[in-house]
């Protein structure tokens, strides 16, 4: 992202998400606040002319992969607070509106994100009328220049108890060896702790046509200053994984996230080939 400003993909994903709600029957993802995270024009123009949102078939297999992202994350938190757990961490968390929706009490919401993003955020949700829970922790943070175990812990995190992660849409933009830390990290958590996250696989290894897409997907990307620069490959990360300690993973390419969550619809909303899903977990 640019020095200094929000981040643009903050809200091209708010927008995923919000025109999912209008735009795809039925829903994989039900966020009812997601309209209130976008410009007051463009919620406007979504509740007034949802037709024009329905999108071509590469906008739906975007808009796939960012709502089942995060209908993934919320099942795991779901799960994971009916054992106990208490902590979830929503790292590079833009616009997303979990902690204001939180159906579970004995949760607390640890929004990570850049400054920048966050005095966004803040601005939204009062446009929006939203309320800030009690229950909720913003944690600023710049993933290239801090390190994630101290800004956790001064914001009050217990690194003595197990925690979901939710890292969507980030892993992709940062250099290989800081997204490796930061699982690594996680994995030092204690039994319990989860982590779901998405990465892009390198555009040599898809097929040629979807290879032709992708790459001009990634120059435009890069021409907006939020260039991809981490990509990974199944096998090598998931030996990673459990090198690190996790001991229970999924990995989900495009044909399971379809399978799994987007069979039988009538409006073509499917995920994409260079896209996959990973939940790893400590059992």
């Amino acid at each position: 992202m640019i020095e200094g400003e929000s981040s643009r993909t903050a809200e091209r994903m708010a927008l995923e998400r919000a025109a999912h709600q209008v735009a795809d029957s039925p829903v994989v993802f039900a966020d009812p606040l997601a309209i209130g995270m976008l410009r007051p024009e463009q919620a406007a123009l979504l509740r007034e002319h949802p037709e024009r949102f329905h999108g071509s078939p590469i906008a739906k297999r975007r808009r796939a992969i960012v709502v089942v992202r995060s209908r993934i994350a919320e099942d795991e938190i779901a799960r994971a607070a009916d054992r106990g757990v208490t902590q979830y961490v929503v790292l590079g968390a833009g616009l997303d509106t979990f902690a204001y929706r939180n159906p579970h009490a004995s949760v607390r919401v640890f929004e990570v994100d850049q400054p920048s993003t966050q005095r966004l955020k803040h601005e939204r949700l009062a446009t929006a009328g939203i309320a800030v829970p009690d229950n909720l922790t913003w944690v600023p943070f710049d993933f290239t220049r801090q390190t994630l175990p101290d800004a956790l812990a001064a914001a009050g995190f217990d690194r003595t108890k197990p925690a979901v992660f939710a890292w969507l849409g980030v892993v992709m933009y940062l250099e290989r060896l800081d997204a490796i830390e930061t699982l690594r990290y996680i994995s030092t958590l204690p039994t319990g702790t989860a982590v779901v996250f998405d990465y892009a696989l390198p555009p040599e290894v898809t097929p040629w046509l979807v290879r032709c897409f992708y790459r001009r997907t990634l120059k435009g990307f890069a021409r907006q200053g939020e260039p991809w620069i981490s990509f990974f490959t199944p096998t090598p990360l998931r030996a990673e994984l459990s090198q690190l300690g996790f001991t229970d993973i999924e990995d989900l390419a495009g044909d399971d996230v379809n399978r799994r969550y987007l069979g039988s619809r009538w409006n073509g909303l499917t995920a994409s080939g260079f896209g996959r899903i990973v939940i790893a977990r400590r059992m």
